[in-house]
């Protein structure tokens, strides 16, 4: 895994250099652990549609998805119909695969049963975390058995599109791991902002 030197002269992640979106993303988003429950379906559906493609291409289409699945308020979207699937396939402001369209309906609804049973979606998905497994950040992984047991647990569930790969993402985006590069600048801070956070 390597780095890269920015024009503002830091070094960060090889990935997030391509565009000053890219980069404000891997400085002020990507890694933040966050205990929001808007926030961490936003980020598992968002995942679940890069599934196949690359992540720039989600990262330029997040404003479409946040107008397209109201702003991720999943009480909203898990009563989604029809017509809202329709609307959905006709927006080119999202990618518009109709299996992940209502994969997305069908994990609102998980997701508000996560709710019901555990008392917040961010106290079950960090139920799933690690605390001992803070990234090598030396070695490029795809999946961990932590990102393995949570994919396999909210299949159980009946959520879709979060396999083990989707699920370790997942994980990555909300600092579940802190998987920032070692050299990278922002490791130091993530490091610090995981330390100090109160897990759910």
């Amino acid at each position: 895994m390597k780095i890269e030197q920015t024009s503002d002269g830091l070094n960060r992640c090889w990935w997030c250099t391509a565009t000053e979106q890219y980069i404000a993303y891997h400085d002020d988003d990507w890694g933040v652990p966050t205990a929001d429950d808007r926030t961490l379906f936003e980020k598992i559906t968002l995942e679940s549609f890069q599934s196949g493609l690359s992540w720039r291409t989600i990262l330029e289409k997040r404003d479409g998805f946040r107008r397209g699945f109201a702003n991720f308020d999943f009480a909203t979207v898990a009563a989604f119909d029809d017509a809202d699937i329709d609307r959905l396939l006709n927006d080119t402001g999202i990618v518009r695969h109709r299996g992940k369209i209502t994969a997305t309906i069908n994990n609102a609804n998980r997701a508000l049963e996560a709710i019901a049973t555990h008392g917040s979606l961010a106290t079950f998905l960090w139920s799933f975390a690690d605390p001992h497994d803070l990234g090598s950040g030396t070695v490029q992984r795809g999946t961990s058995p932590a990102a393995e047991a949570m994919s396999k647990a909210m299949k159980k569930l009946g959520w879709k599109f979060v396999g083990p790969t989707t699920a370790y993402a997942f994980m990555q985006a909300t600092g579940m791991v802190n998987d920032h590069v070692e050299g990278c600048h922002h490791r130091a801070i993530s490091a610090a902002a995981i330390a100090g956070f109160t897990r759910p």
